[in-house]
């Protein structure tokens, strides 16, 4: 079950459960597509593969058991531990490399 992290790892902006700004790579990490695009370059900084638009859990339970108030989105925020220069010189030497392939 996704964890639906509340915001961008780099920036911190807010991104609530219905987010179409949230996008995320494999391991969860999760940003805002401004980052991906501008910052980060479609290169996650914590393990070098490429993000997805996050998917939106439905608000309402529409089958017994689902939906966001049976599983909430996560209140922890999350940030990167790595500073702007070091995510320039990681996502520089993966940007060129297709994310499939990575």
């Amino acid at each position: 079950m996704l964890e639906l992290r509340p915001n961008c790892e780099l920036c911190d902006r807010d991104l609530p459960p219905d987010s179409t700004a949230a996008c995320i790579c494999t391991y969860e990490c999760t940003f805002c597509r401004e980052c991906v695009d501008l910052r980060l370059e479609n290169v996650c900084p914590n393990c070098g593969g490429g993000f997805s638009a996050r998917p939106i859990r439905p608000r309402n339970a529409y089958r017994d058991g689902v939906g966001l108030a049976f599983h909430p989105a996560s209140p922890g925020r999350v940030h990167t531990r790595y500073s702007s220069a070091q995510i320039r010189e990681f996502s520089g030497k993966l940007k060129h490399i297709p994310v499939e392939i990575r």
